[in-house]
């Protein structure tokens, strides 16, 4: 049988991957997401999970998904406009408006849909929607599919902003940014860009998948940890599968802009409904944390112990205040092997190159969770500075 000819010359950029030193492989997990996880029969300490606070394995979260399982089953069975809606679903969606302080909140299968979701249903090609550099993958789909008018501010520069939303103020503009930007792991500064939005016809939305569950005196997020109303973030979007252990996102907001995304999104209206089993779940994790708000304090403190002692070894930190990490390494292939030698040494932290980040800032993005140990942090900071030093020292050979 004669082979088919490759239209889309796959091999050739499949290649090319490899020789950049940017081939993603999936590795398969052994065991529940946690701070010690099985890979490969090994047992590995874990520093790139955003569990940040250890929930995805919590027996309360497993004993309300088997509780929900036994009454509602596995699936959902259609959209939730069809008959895929259930009970679950909707207390889950109550709970998290009240939390947030929010009129509504809509759930989405996915943290993709639904900012691309969001995005979709907004804009317009009579409209314009100006984003941050580093915002995330989805946010930045979500803009270019929108069919408006697309601009991106440089990263966290509120001046260079105005001075975009100037050259246009007729325009109806969303305004989008990351809170906490997931490869950097710095905040938006939420203030001054809604600021920004007030002296236009612009909306501020933010993505805080980073922040909900971690930052904000009840872990509501970088909005509540900057003070700021639902009349200067009218839109906000976080996920379910990181602080809370769970899977899924939501929007929350006002009334009229619920009902809109429920006529209008596209990647809510044509896709099956998150399973009930899961967001029972997740309003499970919703009052954890309140009922162990001790887990928020205990990652920000591992993530200024983690700090202190990086800085004393003269690691390659950036300015991140969050559970994000990052070492900045800058070559590829250097920081794939500095991540192939943790492995070896017993600590599971990846790699993150291009185009994930921009070229010449290929980072080892370290994640902390409440889970980690004191003893933990420091035997890694020990194996991280081993590795930089070792790296150093080639350099100059």
């Amino acid at each position: 049988m004669m082979r088919q000819a490759d239209p889309f010359d796959l091999q050739e950029r499949l290649l090319k991957q490899q020789a950049q030193h940017r081939y993603r492989q999936r590795q398969t997990l052994e065991s529940p997401q946690q701070a010690h996880v099985q890979l490969q029969g090994k047992t590995l300490l874990n520093f790139c999970s955003n569990d940040y606070l250890g929930l995805a394995n919590h027996p309360k979260l497993i004993e309300s998904a088997g509780a929900a399982l036994r009454r509602f089953g596995t699936g959902s069975g259609a959209s939730h406009l069809v008959c895929g809606h259930s009970s679950a679903h909707h207390a889950l969606e109550e709970a998290l408006a009240e939390f947030t302080g929010r009129e509504r909140a809509l759930l989405f299968s996915t943290g993709y849909m639904a900012n691309t979701g969001v995005l979709g249903a907004l804009l317009s090609n009579e409209s314009q929607v100006l984003e941050d550099r580093l915002n995330h993958a989805s946010l930045l789909d979500g803009g270019l599919h929108s069919g408006a008018r697309f601009k991106r501010y440089r990263h966290n520069d509120v001046d260079d902003l105005a001075r975009l939303l100037g050259k246009q103020p007729e325009l109806p503009s969303l305004v989008v940014t990351d809170g906490v930007f997931s490869m950097d792991g710095d905040c938006a500064p939420l203030a001054e860009l809604a600021s920004v939005c007030a002296d236009y016809p612009a909306w501020l939305m933010v993505d805080d998948a980073h922040g909900f569950g971690v930052l904000g005196k009840t872990g509501a997020g970088l909005i509540e940890a900057q003070n700021l109303s639902p009349a200067q973030v009218p839109v906000m979007m976080a996920t379910l599968g990181k602080a809370l252990g769970c899977a899924g996102a939501f929007v929350a907001g006002s009334e009229t802009l619920i009902e809109a995304l429920i006529q209008f999104a596209r990647p809510y209206i044509y896709t099956t409904a998150m399973p009930p089993a899961m967001a029972a779940a997740a309003l499970t994790a919703l009052s954890l944390l309140s009922e162990e708000s001790w887990r928020r304090d205990q990652v920000l403190s591992n993530v200024r112990y983690f700090r202190q002692l990086a800085q004393e070894a003269g690691l390659p930190l950036m300015l991140s205040e969050t559970p994000i990490q990052p070492l900045l390494i800058g070559d590829e292939a250097l920081a794939m092997q500095m991540a192939t030698n943790l492995r070896e040494a017993g600590f599971w932290i990846t790699a993150i190159r291009p185009p994930t980040v921009p070229a010449g800032t290929s980072r080892l993005r370290v994640t902390l969770t409440a889970e980690h140990q004191s003893h933990e942090i420091e035997r890694l900071v020990s194996q991280l500075s081993i590795e930089w030093q070792r790296l150093a020292q080639e350099a100059t050979l």
